[in-house]
């Protein structure tokens, strides 16, 4: 089987395209755990700020999932 050079300038094609998609996918991964993180990290700080300025009411913080 021999291939022409035609055929292994795609075959290098193929694969470079194929490197980049990973790279990027991979890229595209890490920015949403990092986002989830961040999400998750900005309700905590937001939901004991929220409880603390209850506290300073005096106001009963809600526990449990119905309050």
């Amino acid at each position: 089987m021999n291939l022409e050079p035609q055929q292994i300038f795609q075959l290098v094609s193929l694969l470079a395209v194929l490197a980049l998609f990973s790279f990027s996918l991979r890229g595209q991964i890490g920015y949403a755990r990092w986002f989830k993180k961040w999400e998750a990290d900005r309700k905590a700080r937001r939901d004991a700020e929220l409880e603390a300025e209850a506290r300073e009411r005096g106001e009963d913080t809600p526990r449990g999932p119905w309050g």
